[in-house]
Order: C-alpha cells, then sequence, then structure tokens
C-alpha cells in the first residue's frame, strides 16, 4: 500500500495533539503511617493532577496515572491508574514507569518526611507529651531529574508561601526540570481545597507566564498548552516520517 506525503500531512494535521505520547503523571497526597490507624498526610485533593490527566488523555496522550489516596475518579479509558499510599510507594512506582515514559508531570504533594519506626500496634496515651522521629523521604523529581535521558521532559509542581519565584527557579534548576508550575498559598481560591487554581509557568529557557484564577480544568489546559510546545513538530521530524512512507508517483 502507497502512502503520499499530502495523505500523510493530513493525518499528522488532524490527528490529537499529543497523539501515542507515553506520560506518566502523580497526583494527590501520600500517607506515612504512624501506626495501623494514624498517619502523616496533607491538604491535597488530587485534583489539579487528575484534571490534568484528563486534558492530556484528551489530547491523545497515553497516561499512567499514580496516585495518592483521593476520591476522585478516573473517566478517559487512556487513562491507568496505579494506586500507592506511601511516598515510598510511589517513588518505587515512578521508577518502574519512568523509564518508558516521554514526558513525566509530578503533581502529587509527597511527604518530605516519614516516621522512622512505624509501630505494629496502636500507640496509647500514655504519656502527657509524645515525640515522633521522621526522617527525610526520597526526592522524586530529583531522583528522576537524574535519569532523565535525551528526548524526555520532566515538568514538576512547587507550592510556596514566600520568595515563591525564586524557590520555584532553584527547584527548576537543582532537580534538572524543563517546566515547573508555580502555585502560591497567599493565592487567594488557589492550592489545596479549591476547584480553582492560580499559577505561575517558568521554562528552562528562562520563559515565565503567569495566568489568572481559573477552575483546575483550565489551568490543566493551559499547562498542557505549554507541554505541548516542548512536543512541537520539528521539520525534521516531519522529514523522518515522511522517509518511511511509499509514494505513489
Amino acid at each position: 500500500m502507497s502512502v503520499s506525503y499530502a495523505t500523510i500531512d493530513t493525518i499528522l494535521e488532524n490527528s490529537p495533539s499529543l497523539a501515542g505520547l507515553g506520560v506518566l503523571l502523580t497526583a494527590g497526597p501520600t500517607q506515612e503511617a504512624i501506626d495501623p490507624v494514624r498517619y502523616i498526610s496533607n491538604h491535597s485533593t488530587g485534583k489539579m493532577g487528575y484534571a490534568l490527566a484528563e486534558v492530556l488523555a484528551e489530547r491523545g496522550a497515553q497516561v499512567t496515572l499514580v496516585s495518592g489516596p483521593t476520591n476522585l475518579t478516573v473517566l478517559h479509558p487512556c487513562i491507568e491508574r496505579i494506586r500507592v499510599r506511601s511516598a515510598a510507594d510511589m517513588y518505587h512506582a515512578c521508577l518502574h514507569y519512568f523509564p518508558k515514559a516521554s514526558l513525566t508531570v509530578l503533581a502529587a504533594a509527597v511527604a518530605d518526611y516519614t516516621p522512622r519506626v512505624v509501630a505494629d500496634q496502636k500507640i496509647k496515651k500514655n504519656e502527657s507529651t509524645f515525640y515522633l522521629e521522621l526522617v527525610r523521604t526520597v526526592d522524586i523529581a530529583a531522583s528522576l531529574g537524574k535519569q532523565k535521558r535525551t528526548g524526555q521532559y520532566l515538568v514538576g509542581f512547587a507550592l510556596e508561601t514566600d520568595n515563591e519565584l525564586a524557590n520555584a527557579q532553584t527547584k527548576l534548576v537543582n532537580k534538572n526540570l524543563d517546566l515547573i508550575v508555580l502555585n502560591s498559598l497567599r493565592d487567594e481560591g488557589a492550592a489545596f481545597g479549591h476547584d480553582t487554581n492560580q499559577v505561575t509557568l517558568i521554562h528552562r529557557n528562562g520563559g515565565i507566564h503567569r495566568f489568572g484564577l481559573k477552575s483546575k480544568r483550565a489551568v490543566a489546559c493551559d499547562i498542557a498548552d505549554h507541554i505541548e510546545q516542548l512536543f512541537k513538530k520539528t521539520e525534521t521530524a516531519l522529514a523522518a516520517i515522511k522517509s518511511t512512507a511509499f509514494t505513489q508517483a
């Protein structure tokens, strides 16, 4: 069967913008066990990560969603959800799926610390004070940033309360990210517990794009637009595709 250049152009123009792109995306909180009934966690609902997973899938991506505990549901058939609980669980899942992902988006609110010792039984309230020793969890973004290969893109999130832009730019560089999504808890209606969000997108090339308060679905679309820029088809890539096709004289 022969295919003309014009047919290939038509297929590329009409196909979803991220068709076939393999995406690893993390979302939600983690829970760090203290004993069988208690844990340390945060206020993340997972709404931003889940919205982004849906938008990327709608644009043709095959999304592996590694999710901490949430009450959210997955709607799109191109999203495979992997449920995890702790920061260690999420780290090991990311290590497993990262090598085959062209794009990794780390939207989860992963605990920075976890109890050094987890009690086998419920801790009784025998004392007036209780001390819990915590140890650092693995920095997933930094770990994946060290493993990133040419052709892989890594997007991170930064939730800040002060010196927001400077802190986010430092994370972008230190963790070898290509794009970072900055939230500030000082922005009313943004971050945890809301159906809206307000973000600033910072590219590795220095570009900074600020957005107003929007629904998390609209914010996900803005982020996806910038992700598309990372994967924009080049003339070289198009020429490579054409060179593999049979043309009819």
